[in-house]
């Protein structure tokens, strides 16, 4: 397995297609490495794609994080987790590496750094459709007014730009949906630019955070929010990826950062 350096000033996202995935040959690689916890959730789950779809996230994760720790074995990883549920790494050969998870229709995402809080969102915005009604109920005034502003055949894709950012902020947060949607608030200055406001009731900082979203394909869109660590901005490379068997790197802009 092919060691792979990342810095402190580096946010490495990996993006996999699970349902080309299908190769059963890697699928008993993947089950190999799985501990009875995750291969006891696997057989749990009724539908084959969803059965693929954990199975190709577990080894993702486990063969991903070996690259950059290569003393720990992609079997031995572990991933106790925190009051809200978050897992985070357990083994003390890696601690200061940081990880996080996003899933959707077709695509996986892993976001991993050095020493930073992370937080990464997925949303397939064709194969979903929302009810803008739901921003009315779970997003900040600010939000709803500026969405109710754009033209209707542009909403769903702005309701993704927000919500995919607002998962983000709360998956780096570590505490999930005890988080209230409408105690925060995205707001884009320009085409490309992102702001995040904060109520103070919250206890955190906007500037403590830097923001990017991205466009792999016309069907997905990509938040990642991460911790500001060290003086300046995180470089971040983007990989298309199948676990054991190969990669590359996508030559992407983001489509708005902070």
């Amino acid at each position: 397995m092919k060691i792979l350096p990342i810095t402190s000033n580096e946010i490495h996202l990996w993006l996999v297609d699970y349902e080309t995935v299908a190769d059963e040959r890697l699928h008993a690689a993947y089950r190999a490495m799985l501990n009875p916890a995750e291969k006891a959730q696997q057989t749990r789950f009724y539908f084959e794609r969803d059965r693929r779809r954990y199975l190709v996230t577990r080894a993702l994760v486990r063969t991903v994080l070996s690259r950059y720790a290569p003393a720990v074995d992609p079997a031995a990883w572990t991933f106790p987790t925190n009051a809200y549920g978050c897992p985070a790494i357990g083994n003390a050969q890696a601690e200061d590496l940081t990880f996080n998870l996003s899933h959707t229709h077709s695509l996986i995402v892993l976001a991993v750094s050095r020493g930073r809080a992370l937080g990464v969102d997925v949303e397939n915005v064709v194969a979903r459709e929302v009810s803008i009604d739901i921003a009315d109920r779970y997003f900040a005034p600010p939000e709803v007014a500026a969405l109710n502003r754009v033209p209707p055949h542009a909403q769903q894709d702005r309701f993704f730009e927000y919500w995919t950012f607002k998962e983000s902020y709360i998956k780096a947060r570590g505490m999930g949906l005890s988080l209230p949607l409408h105690k925060f608030s995205f707001h884009f200055p320009g085409d490309r630019g992102v702001e995040l406001a904060i109520d103070p009731e919250l206890g955190d900082d906007p500037a403590r955070w830097q923001l990017w979203q991205f466009r792999p394909t016309p069907e997905y869109l990509v938040a990642l929010c991460a911790e500001r660590v060290g003086a300046g901005p995180p470089a971040v490379t983007l990989r298309r990826a199948v676990p054991m068997q190969g990669e590359e790197i996508l030559a992407l802009e983001p489509l708005r950062g902070s």
